[in-house]
């Protein structure tokens, strides 16, 4: 790996800690579950309509059991605006069948325990590692992808390539972290449709200005 961009991307972290100092993640939680859950939700949808939908669901399903002895179809008009629906709405349940009867009812701490579970991919995997435990993390969502590759960081739209190219650079403790930030530059600067590079802090250091 090169010097220049090893360099490139600790200025891109230390701009982005200064900028966004105490960001989280964007998904409303109180319980391990309800992470996983909620970022289940967020496939192909924005994650201000998860917690919109999220409130009433949790509300009613207070628990993995409860949410193990859900009525797939109940579970589907409680988030049918997330998108989607059907599929999420079988996931959940049946993950959470698997979260109670192999893993009693704790959520796995390792990405490789976490693929295992229903509509669970690296993104989920990797947000909860970090996020519940703790443990370095690369989450390459939609904006992560898009962000790293204007910025020339990584190549391409496969999560997983980019999560492996990300790897190589970013420190492991920086990793979470940078994701997040991504996430919220991504939103409100770096728009997919119309990025705002007039105040971009990243903009110097930007391959693609503008596109």
């Amino acid at each position: 790996m090169s010097k220049k961009l090893l360099n490139k991307a600790k200025q891109i972290i230390d701009i982005l800690r200064e900028e966004y100092p105490d960001v989280k993640c964007a998904l409303n939680y109180s319980q391990p579950h309800e992470l996983l859950i909620a970022t289940r939700l967020s496939a192909q949808c924005t994650d201000v309509r998860v917690n919109i939908v999220t409130p009433q669901l949790f509300k009613k399903y207070k628990s993995i059991d409860e949410f193990a002895d859900a009525d797939v179809s109940d579970v589907e008009e409680l988030i049918k605006t997330c998108g989607l629906y059907k599929t999420k709405a079988r996931d959940i349940v049946m993950m959470s069948q698997v979260l109670r009867d192999v893993y009693n009812n704790k959520i796995p701490d390792t990405i490789d325990e976490l693929v295992k579970l229903p509509g669970v991919g690296r993104k989920t995997a990797n947000l909860i590692v970090g996020d519940l435990y703790g443990k370095p993390a690369l989450v390459c969502d939609t904006h992560v992808i898009r962000l790293t590759n204007r910025l020339g960081l990584a190549k391409g739209k496969d999560a997983f390539k980019v999560e492996k190219q990300l790897s190589e650079i970013i420190p492991p403790e920086e990793s979470l972290m940078l994701c997040h930030r991504l996430v919220w530059h991504g939103r409100l600067v770096c728009n997919a449709r119309k990025p705002e590079c007039d105040r971009c802090k990243l903009y110097s250091l930007c391959e693609r200005k503008g596109k």
